[in-house]
C-alpha cells in the first residue's frame, strides 16, 4: 500500500498541475491516507485493485469497481474505472494497456456489461491509450470556478 499511495499522490499532483481550480492538490499526508483508502476498498466484493511488477518492484495499478445505478451520471450499472497510473519512468512499455485489459476483464467476470472511465482533458496519452482499447467519447465535463 505505501507504493500504491505514492502513485496515488502522483497522479494526484499531476492533475492539480494540469489544472489546480478542478484538482486536489496533494498534500503530505496524501501518501499514507491514500494508501490507507485503497486498502479498505480490497474488502469490497465489486472492487479490482491490480498491480503491475517489473523486476520485482511495483510499476503500476488499476483501481476499478463494478457499480449499480448512477442517475447522477445517467447510467445503469457498469464497470467504472478510477484510477490507472504507470509509473513514469516505466511508460511506453505497454504497462498501462496490459492493466486496462486486465480490469475490463475483471470487470466482466464480474458481469459488467459496460465499462466508463473519465480522465483529464490535458491526458491526451491516456486518452489515446483509451481510443486504441475502445473506448469512445460520451460525455465532457466543464468547470467555471469563482475567477471567471
Amino acid at each position: 500500500m505505501p507504493v500504491l499511495g505514492a502513485f496515488g499522490t502522483q497522479l494526484t499532483a499531476l492533475h492539480h498541475q494540469w489544472d489546480p481550480t478542478r484538482f486536489i492538490a496533494a498534500g503530505a499526508g496524501t501518501k499514507a491516507s491514500y494508501g490507507r483508502w485503497l486498502h479498505s476498498q480490497l474488502e469490497e466484493p465489486d472492487v479490482v485493485v491490480l498491480t503491475a511488477e517489473q523486476e520485482n518492484a511495483i510499476v503500476g495499478y488499476a483501481y476499478a469497481s463494478r457499480e449499480g445505478y448512477d442517475y447522477m451520471a445517467l447510467r445503469g450499472p457498469a464497470g467504472v474505472i478510477h484510477d490507472l497510473f504507470v509509473d513514469p519512468e516505466r511508460r511506453s512499455q505497454g504497462i498501462g494497456r496490459m492493466l486496462l485489459d486486465a480490469a475490463v476483464a475483471e470487470l466482466r467476470k464480474r458481469g459488467a456489461g459496460l465499462v466508463v472511465l473519465s480522465t483529464a482533458h490535458r491526458n491526451e496519452a491516456a486518452q489515446r491509450l483509451f481510443a486504441t482499447a475502445g473506448f469512445r467519447l460520451t460525455m465532457v465535463e466543464m468547470a467555471l470556478d469563482d475567477k471567471a
